[in-house]
């Protein structure tokens, strides 16, 4: 899974909010959506894509439009602590979105967009093993998400959208080699965030 795609829908939308830009439209059919909307999954594309609440309802059952748009999920769960190490995280800010055919791909967010890689598929098994919630993430639209970063220990199932959300964060937010003062204070606010929202 790519981020690219819906990390730069995500940044225009948020720009051309701030500069009275024009009114988000569902990516399907045009209608005007309001500020809080779902996600489809575009498995060809490999990106999210606005929707509004009609739209939404056609995808809602697992396999509807033979496969290609998937309804993301408005879950958030929070899980006790996941040993993140063996699935080879070189950051203490990633998440992980497991594939349909079995494959796991870890992503962090950077400020160059999110960097991913392929989780080595028996730690992915273990760490299922230990975390036995991580076996109901729905492939290609949910992830782990995890900050370890600066001694925290938050470790979620979220909607991929929301991964891509904190992607986009991070890239915004990011100055000069180390993110200066106010990528991390931003990235708390989103992760607070998280336990404020059904």
């Amino acid at each position: 899974m790519t981020a690219g795609g819906a990390l730069a829908a995500l940044i225009r939308s948020s720009a051309d909010r701030r500069a009275g830009g024009p009114q988000e439209r569902c990516e399907l059919c045009a209608a005007p959506l309001a500020g809080d909307h779902r996600h489809l999954y575009d498995t060809g594309r490999e990106e999210a894509l606005c929707a509004c609440p009609a739209c939404s309802i056609l995808f809602a059952e697992h396999g509807a439009g033979d496969g290609q748009y998937r309804l993301v999920p408005q879950r958030r769960v929070k899980l006790p602590p996941v040993e993140t190490g063996p699935l080879g995280v070189p950051v203490g800010l990633a998440f992980f979105v497991p594939r349909e055919d079995g494959t796991v791909v870890a992503h962090y967010p950077s400020p160059a967009g999110a960097t991913r890689w392929e989780v080595d598929a028996s730690a992915w098994r273990e760490a299922v093993g230990r975390c036995p919630d991580l076996a109901g993430v729905v492939p290609e639209v949910e992830a782990l998400l995890v900050n370890t970063a600066r001694n925290l220990r938050h470790h979620w199932i979220v909607p991929v959208d929301e991964c891509f959300r904190l992607v986009a964060l991070v890239r915004r937010e990011w100055r000069g080699l180390s993110g200066g003062g106010r990528v991390w204070p931003a990235v708390e606010e989103f992760f607070a965030g998280l336990a404020e929202r059904p």
